[in-house]
């Protein structure tokens, strides 16, 4: 019987990051581990630096039977679970995260609660023609969240979005 691999969400120990993605890479487990460019300031220079853009998170694309050693890996805390289940984040989302952060466009995120608001599509831009909630407008930008994860990404501007409508509720005979 052939199993279908997804994407999963690990929680690792706090700046264990890149060295859980590379012991994965080690032991064969495909895994991604996005990265962010920032500024950072010492007191004597300023240096563009690599950080985790999920902090304590990797994504790993498996399948289920080699969930014990993932979780045998050193760091590795345990799967994020999403109704008692291990998290599973979409093939889409995680190509979108992956072509953002290759066009060096430098996102920040916020962890959020997940509520459903308006859905919009993103009509121009790296991530054109993908679909997500609106958290909230501010400044031109609006944060789109990622369900899969709770996070917002806050990059995209309000001109590059448009609203899909869901079909009217019939209430009842009016005139």
């Amino acid at each position: 019987m052939e199993t279908k691999n997804t994407w999963y969400v690990v929680y690792t120990r706090s700046r264990w990051e890149k060295k859980v993605s590379a012991l994965f890479t080690k032991k064969g487990i495909e895994n991604y581990c996005p990265l962010n460019r920032v500024l950072k300031q010492w007191a004597d220079r300023r240096k563009m630096v690599e950080e985790p853009l999920f902090p304590s998170y990797v994504f790993v694309h498996t399948s289920l039977h080699t969930h014990l050693s993932i979780q045998q890996t050193e760091g590795v805390v345990d799967f994020v679970y999403w109704l008692g289940t291990p998290a599973v984040v979409k093939d889409e989302e995680i190509a979108a995260i992956r072509q953002y952060l290759n066009n060096s466009y430098t996102l920040s995120l916020e962890k959020t609660d997940v509520n459903i608001n308006d859905t919009v599509r993103i009509t121009s831009g790296a991530l054109i023609q993908q679909e997500g909630s609106v958290l909230e407008i501010q400044n031109n930008t609006i944060k789109i969240l990622l369900p899969s994860l709770g996070y917002a990404i806050i990059a995209v501007k309000t001109g590059q979005i448009e609203k899909i409508t869901a079909p009217a509720k019939v209430q009842g005979l009016s005139s």
